[in-house]
């Protein structure tokens, strides 16, 4: 991978932190980053899930990260011939600072977890927030169908797998919306009245998707 030589700096400072910030401070481009995580996005996709970025704004961070050799482009074979986005190696590693970076601001009181949130935000924030002592002996397939966007996960002792693929295996699935699926994770809303109120659909074992839901418990906030 070959990076282009930084010619305008934000910082005259050689920590590494100010370098970062250059590579990915500016407003949308972690977001972006984000987006990525879980695989190759279209431009039209990568959009809608960042609410208020406009087309001109994400044309220029996705110009920015690919310089910076954070993200590359392709284009997919025929029939799909349409380009997409996905990072390269080095931009995957930035999960672990995104993660850090979550677990830290989750604290603040400013945080608030029924703001709108993205599909993508939403598996990111179960990587970030889970308590790998409360999976205890948990080895289970999961799937989501939030709207357009599906994902077959594996909940483990080792972590929270995710992947963009048909869930076809899974123990249980949740048909819902990222704020939906948010509120009875992080807000405490019940299965059953998420069901009642028509924003959840879930499929297969029930007991399953009782205890998934209660392995992600937000940390305290900053007095």
């Amino acid at each position: 991978m070959k990076l282009e030589k930084v010619t305008k700096r934000w910082y005259d400072d050689a920590c590494g932190t100010a370098l970062a910030m250059e590579l990915v401070g500016e407003r949308w481009s972690l977001l972006i980053v984000r987006e990525l995580m879980f695989g190759p996005r279209r431009f039209g996709e990568i959009k809608g899930g960042l609410g208020g970025i406009s087309a001109n704004v994400l044309t220029q961070r996705l110009d920015g990260l690919e310089a910076a050799g954070i993200l590359t482009r392709r284009k997919l074979p025929p029939p799909a011939s349409v380009q997409v986005y996905e990072l390269t190696e080095w931009g995957y590693q930035s999960e672990t600072a995104i993660q850090e970076l979550g677990r830290w601001a989750v604290r603040s009181p400013a945080h608030d977890p029924t703001l709108p949130l993205s599909p993508a935000s939403l598996m990111m924030s179960f990587r970030t927030m889970l308590a790998r002592e409360a999976v205890g002996d948990l080895d289970a397939v999961i799937g989501f169908r939030l709207g357009p966007d599906v994902f077959r996960t594996r909940l483990d002792s080792t972590g929270f797998a995710v992947e963009r693929a048909e869930p076809d295996d899974a123990a249980v699935t949740f048909a819902s919306t990222p704020p939906a699926i948010a509120a009875i994770v992080y807000g405490g809303l019940p299965l059953a009245n998420a069901e009642a109120a028509d924003m959840l659909t879930l499929t297969g074992d029930r007991t399953l998707a009782e205890r998934f839901v209660t392995v992600f418990p937000l940390p305290p906030k900053t007095a």
